[in-house]
């Protein structure tokens, strides 16, 4: 009985948790209430099975969190690397082991574009408008054929002397524009057109390094992602382009023309040209930089709002064909020809509406139909914008989006009577600037609206 007694007390006290309270014990000997020999340490074989597993337990106890146990380790070589699986991922001992979650092929996120960036394009969108807006002074000034050359680098230095000057002005005088129109012009009067040709080929020029050296540097840097910069590649592609057709345009009232007895213009087809090619750079680099910048809206997608963004398409490529038609007004000086509104002269529709032959020369060459068209888009840009503007009131937009559809019909408003008012003073020169510089702005408020009504990416 002592014996089995004594077996049973260092089975308990060795078997204990690992947390050295039984090895204690044992070394301390028997607690409170035992007494005789089951109290002393036993010895021979079964002092050294409990000095054994006293050992064991201590050693347990000193070993860190992460070690498992040898008696809790798997059988299985299976378990054994769940088990080690989940030691590397910082489970304590006793946790069950974790299991990975399958592994998706997920899409890359999107590249995020500095924000230097989309200032960038937004900068170089307002130099262009710049610029178009000094080239229809420069047309409403007549002074687009002051320059009968044209070099990259030798034009950027304007004459100085007076030897200069009148050697530019006798080249000037050999040409169509002179001998008809400006036969009588001084030297004083030729330098203020000339000077508004110079700076509207300067500000050119500046436009064209203002997208290449800012996109050279972002390219070096690796702000620029590969669609993007297929993007760029295009818009500085475009600034080259449209020097080019530039040139080409003024060359067109240059030259001589012995069966024409009107007076000598740059071509409106080449003046259309130019302005459209300006007009598209202008967008492009309004609408990138805009989505660089601007989050895009968590829009449900409703039937309402799909209608609504068909809507905002359709008004903006409205807009876009009205300011287009602008450039046939100017260069066939169509403003002038019947001053008066909402009617044409004492008829709503004129009698020599269609008097070129064949009918389709009448919509690119006669003055009265180019007015009359433009009269007729304008008149449905208005209708059109105000119509977005009462459908979107049945919609819930968000606030800046709500914004931009009120700018929109506020500049709509202000272009309809700037072109009014243009038309009944007989197309004075700072009227008529403002009126064009009215269309590049709502334009800007219809790429703004379209850039608030963009998709989310699934």
């Amino acid at each position: 009985m002592t014996n089995t007694g004594t077996r049973t007390h260092c089975f308990t006290t060795c078997s204990s948790p690992a947390d050295g309270t039984g090895a204690a014990q044992h070394r301390r000997g028997p607690g409170p209430g035992t007494t005789g020999r089951a109290g002393r340490e036993p010895s021979g074989t079964e002092g050294s099975e409990g000095r054994q597993r006293g050992k064991a337990a201590q050693g347990r106890a000193r070993s860190p969190s992460w070690v498992v146990p040898p008696s809790t380790r798997p059988a299985t070589a299976r378990s054994a690397q769940h088990l080690r699986r989940g030691a590397q991922n910082g489970t304590r001992r006793g946790a069950a082991p974790s299991r990975q979650a399958p592994r998706t092929h997920l899409p890359p996120p999107p590249a995020r574009h500095p924000p230097a960036v989309g200032r960038w394009l937004l900068v170089c969108s307002g130099a262009v408008a710049g610029a178009v807006v000094l080239g229809g002074v420069t047309r409403l000034t007549e002074s687009g054929l002051s320059m009968v050359d044209w070099h990259l680098v030798k034009e950027m230095k304007p004459p100085r002397t007076q030897q200069e000057w009148e050697a530019e002005f006798q080249k000037y005088q050999q040409f169509p524009e002179f001998k008809i129109l400006n036969h009588d012009m001084t030297l004083a009067e030729f330098k203020f057109i000339w000077y508004m040709e110079y700076s509207h080929r300067m500000w050119g020029r500046v436009v064209g390094l203002a997208y290449i050296l800012p996109a050279a540097y972002f390219w070096r840097r690796g702000w620029l992602s590969r669609p993007l910069k297929g993007r760029v590649l295009a818009l500085c592609g475009l600034v080259c382009f449209q020097g080019l057709l530039g040139w080409y345009m003024v060359k067109s009232g240059l030259e001589e023309k012995p069966d024409s007895y009107d007076i000598p213009r740059v071509s409106q087809y080449r003046l259309a040209a130019h302005l459209g090619s300006a007009l598209v750079l202008y967008s492009a680099s309004l609408w990138t930089g805009l989505s660089l910048l601007l989050p895009r809206h968590k829009l449900p997608e409703t039937h309402q709002l799909l209608r609504l963004r068909q809507y905002a398409h359709g008004t903006t490529a409205l807009i876009f064909l009205t300011a287009l038609s602008g450039a046939f007004v100017a260069g066939l000086d169509a403003g002038l020809v019947y001053n008066s509104f909402p009617k044409m002269g004492e008829r709503w529709i004129p009698d020599d509406l269609l008097a070129f032959s064949p009918v389709l020369r009448n919509i690119f060459e006669n003055p009265t139909t180019v007015q009359f068209d433009h009269r007729i888009l304008g008149i449905a840009s208005f209708t059109a914008v105000t119509a977005l503007y009462l459908f979107s009131r049945k919609i819930p937009l968000p606030r800046r989006t709500r914004m931009a559809v009120t700018s929109l019909l506020a500049v709509a408003c202000m272009q309809v009577g700037l072109g009014i008012s243009t038309l009944l003073l007989y197309v004075p020169t700072p009227l008529a600037a403002t009126h064009q510089s009215g269309s590049l702005a709502l334009l800007s408020m219809a790429l703004w609206l379209m850039s608030e009504l963009r998709r989310v990416p699934k």
